[in-house]
């Protein structure tokens, strides 16, 4: 069996995710893998076999999308000519993961083999909570920028079938998780130097900021800047106090998984992280509506505030790739035998 994996890099958790998951596909199948988009801060730990410019969002530095960056970005020629090159009929299998190429050359070539295997296809379901109603802008880019109507979804509880929990990287898995005296900041859509004049006011707390603005590693007060990438990020993860970050997925489900102390702040502009903060302020998270000069007070509180949530996430690794598989398999030979007892109902007819 051929599969092509296809992920975006919008983001990290995507890559994260990617990691983990490609290497258990290999040990079933062959896999090529095809990455899109240009925002992810890491890189992916397989060869790649095709790489998209796809649709990317861009971070701003402010808090939210830079939608000005975004749509100067974009080059529709690029991404429709992406599209039609899109070798998706070499393959059996398409696992996708919100990645927009991919899934739009199987819906022009009729390749109906296209699974999500996603957190955004969680977000379809109408048993996942999501606060206001989501509008109709909402709605068409969580069905259209990655079109694919089956699949699987990834979230914080199984609030639906064919869902599952979280990846936790490996690494977390099996490395001491200690208690130490910093809280671990990831907010890749604020400067440093935004970060700098809310975190600096509280002095007597250290500071580890992740920071995608950063090149190198340096020290501002009580504050240490590093740029993003997977040990230092992983072994500050490990030995804090507590995690402040935005919304999205993979980050929060890591410091759930560890039981550190967390505080989350949506992403302007950015619905789907604003219905992950209303799925983990109903766990009982702490959720900042956004970050300036008036939420120091509320970050003193809440570092002062004993508020661990520890959530038990199985490593389902295995088993999620087992019963995709297992499932596309029993879907193919179902098809077969139903136009096996097609043709020969056909035939009968034809002899009658």
């Amino acid at each position: 069996m051929k599969i092509l994996y296809a992920v975006q890099s919008t983001g990290n958790g995507h890559i994260i995710r990617a990691n983990e998951l490609i290497k258990i596909f290999k040990n079933r199948a062959e896999v090529d893998v095809l990455i899109s988009g240009t925002q992810s801060s890491l890189k992916l730990k397989h060869d790649i076999k095709y790489q998209y410019k796809g649709l990317s969002f861009v971070f701003g530095k402010k808090g939210g999308i830079d939608f000005f960056k975004t749509f100067k970005l974009f080059n529709p020629i690029t991404f429709i000519r992406e599209i039609y090159n899109c070798p998706v009929n070499k393959y059996d299998l398409i696992i996708n993961d919100f990645e927009p190429i991919s899934a739009w050359a199987c819906l022009f070539k009729r390749k109906k083999n296209c699974i999500a295997l996603s957190h955004q296809f969680s977000l379809l379901s109408h048993k996942v909570p999501k606060g206001s109603k989501v509008n109709l802008i909402q709605s068409f880019i969580l069905k259209y920028y990655s079109p694919i109507k089956k699949g699987y979804g990834f979230h914080f509880k199984k609030y639906d079938r064919n869902f599952f929990f979280p990846i936790i990287k490996s690494n977390l898995r099996n490395k001491e998780i200690k208690n130490g005296s910093h809280i671990t900041t990831y907010l890749p859509s604020y400067s440093d130097e935004y970060l700098y004049a809310i975190f600096s006011k509280i002095y007597k707390q250290n500071w580890h900021v992740f920071s995608q603005h950063t090149k190198q590693k340096y020290r501002r007060g009580n504050i240490s800047f590093f740029p993003t990438g997977y040990e230092e990020f992983e072994e500050s993860l490990l030995s804090c106090s507590g995690v402040i970050c935005n919304s999205g997925f993979e980050t929060p489900s890591e410091a759930l998984f560890l039981g550190k102390k967390l505080l989350v702040i949506p992403m302007k502009y950015q619905f789907e992280q604003h219905m992950n903060a209303v799925a983990l302020d109903k766990m009982g998270v702490k959720v900042l509506k956004t970050l300036n000069k008036n939420s120091i007070s509320k970050i003193r509180k809440w570092i002062k505030k004993v508020n661990l949530i520890r959530m038990t996430y199985p490593d389902e690794n295995k088993k999620i790739i087992d019963k995709i598989l297992i499932d596309f398999i029993r879907e193919k030979s179902n098809k077969k035998i139903s136009n096996n007892l097609k043709y020969f109902t056909n035939q009968r007819d034809t002899i009658l």
